[in-house]
């Protein structure tokens, strides 16, 4: 069901006091990858965890609550999100090494927390050097690249609950599978602890450096994309087809809506051209998803995470071109 609109002006004086800053109407197509979306009624920068918790103890029941991340992710659609958008901001990118055990923020990137393990001569991290988000967002869906995902080096996960109590889990408590996790949705992770072994600065560094290169060369790097659009069927089955070879059979690379299109060098990424809509976006994939199902007989799911209302004068239509050969 579509959320109420609630009024702007009125919104911030129902919202508790705290110590970080609320921002209202904030445009949130420079927020995420695909540049494309619509705008929060208000963001919310929480000053620190207990900060965090005071604004979700108190904060009416009725006000949606939804968690941006680095927006790697993520297609916010372009009618915009209703209630409070949460932004982890700087106090929660910390990042401190004890031995073999890590300890990380939220908001801390991926990338960075790889960058410090190898500066630290920790092995096992360097996956994450192929992974553009933030330690938040890959408890939220056991991120995972070149073979390895979150679960294999996270020992425990902190968070606030939607009621705004504090929360320690282990990693067994969390029923991390592929792109999956079992915690409530409304948890808001802040922390978490990772542990690795000691190994040889150099190989890690040469590990990191071949993982940056096969995504540069297998990825549309530096254009506008959410990263990878579906999930692989049977993602931890490593005979089991996947998303981009479902897509590819089903001739869906370079099929263009609008100002999307789906990448000719990685058929599993969509690309906002210049000029895409969120509902160009979503309605090229939905597309994707029917033809490879009537291809191949498999229904895809969505990877990446869709969120807020279809603009009145958006609706994702399914009207496509196909780019010549």
């Amino acid at each position: 069901m579509m959320a109420a609109r609630l009024p702007d002006a009125t919104l911030v004086c129902r919202l508790p006091s705290v110590r970080g800053r609320y921002i209202e109407n904030v445009d949130l197509s420079g927020s995420t990858w695909f540049r494309a979306g619509g705008s929060a009624d208000v963001v919310f920068r929480p000053a620190d965890t207990a900060d965090l918790a005071a604004f979700l103890t108190a904060c009416p029941g009725d006000v949606p609550r939804t968690v941006l991340g680095l927006g790697s992710n993520l297609l916010i659609r372009d009618g915009g999100v209703r209630g409070v958008i949460i932004r982890l901001d700087k106090s929660f990118s910390g990042i401190e090494v004890d031995g073999t055990t890590v300890t990380a923020g939220a908001g801390a990137l991926d990338v960075n927390l790889a960058r410090v393990c190898r500066d630290a001569g920790l092995v096992g991290f360097e996956f994450l050097r192929g992974i553009p988000g933030t330690v938040g967002g890959g408890l939220r869906m056991n991120a995972g690249a070149y073979g390895r995902a979150i679960r294999d080096v996270l020992v425990w996960a902190e968070a606030v609950d939607g009621a705004g109590t504090l929360r320690r889990v282990a990693v067994d408590e969390l029923d991390l599978s592929y792109r999956h996790c079992g915690a409530p949705e409304d948890w808001i992770f802040t922390a978490a602890g990772f542990q690795g072994e000691l190994g040889d600065r150099a190989d890690i560094s040469i590990r990191m450096q071949d993982i940056r290169q096969a995504r540069k060369a297998s990825q549309p790097v530096n254009t506008r994309t959410g990263g990878s659009t579906f999930k692989n069927p049977d993602g931890d089955n490593p005979n089991s087809s996947k998303a981009w070879e479902l897509i590819d059979q089903a001739g869906c690379r370079g099929l263009v809506r609008g100002g999307a299109k789906v990448s000719e060098l990685h058929c599993n990424f969509l690309i906002n051209t210049g000029g895409a809509t969120a509902a160009d976006l979503e309605a090229l994939g939905e597309e994707v998803r029917r033809r490879v199902q009537a291809h191949s007989g498999v229904m895809l799911q969505w990877e990446i995470r869709r969120i807020g209302e279809h603009a009145p004068d958006r609706a994702p239509e399914l009207i496509l071109t196909e780019v010549a050969p």
